[in-house]
């Protein structure tokens, strides 16, 4: 069985491997480990001290390491590779692709093999709109305000596309629109019932990142 290890930025990231991907996963002949960011509580950080965990991950042998971390709470002074030359460009799935590109690059050619970037556009709750279907069956009318959630879907092409602004991030739109959200339980509890297959067929750098996993 191959080793996958995804480093995720939080216990939200965390659980929603544990919960959702793992399975998966193993039918695919793939046993995934999920370790939280090191020296962190709960969140990302610099682009140096990130890939110290990559590399002492990947020198264990026998595996591969890709990433689950949020686009939304990178900032400049982390300097992930290509970060400010990226900015320059304009469209949200190139920048991406990118980033990736340049994160790949910064690793030693021997281990950029073992290696999957990826950073989740714009924060991992955006997946969560793939189907806002599943709120109502899971919320109460008191707990959930639905008009809410409606209008983020109906304002962006596709969920990873729903914008980064501090009140406006997909995260705050849920806090927003249901009285008591809790990321963690509630994040790895809605993605488990809109389901893998969903949330593949409507975020596009999502699905781009499982297939490459797929093939580790």
């Amino acid at each position: 069985m191959k080793r996958l290890i995804i480093i995720c930025e939080g216990a939200t990231e965390q659980a929603f491997c544990n919960d959702v991907l793992r399975d998966y996963f193993l039918t695919k002949d793939i046993l995934i480990e999920a370790p939280t960011i090191k020296h962190s509580n709960g969140g990302i950080v610099a682009w140096d001290t990130l890939k110290k965990q990559i590399i002492k991950h990947l020198n264990e042998g026998n595996c591969t390491v890709s990433l689950l971390v949020d686009y939304y709470r990178i900032r400049d002074s982390y300097h992930f590779p290509g970060w400010m030359e990226s900015k320059g460009i304009t469209s949200l799935y190139d920048r991406m692709h990118f980033l990736f590109g340049q994160m790949a690059l910064d690793m030693d050619e021997k281990q950029r093999q073992k290696f999957i970037p990826y950073i989740q556009l714009h924060e991992f709750e955006g997946l969560l709109f793939s189907d806002i279907s599943v709120f109502p069956r899971n919320f109460t009318k008191e707990q959930l305000d639905f008009p809410q959630l409606e209008r983020a879907v109906n304002d962006f092409k596709t969920p990873e596309e729903i914008n980064n602004s501090p009140a406006t991030a997909p995260s705050e739109r849920l806090k927003k629109a249901i009285n008591g959200y809790d990321k963690v339980t509630d994040g790895a509890f809605l993605a488990l019932e809109i389901g893998l297959e969903t949330i593949r067929k409507k975020c596009i750098l999502f699905n781009e990142w499982i297939e490459r996993l797929e093939t580790c």
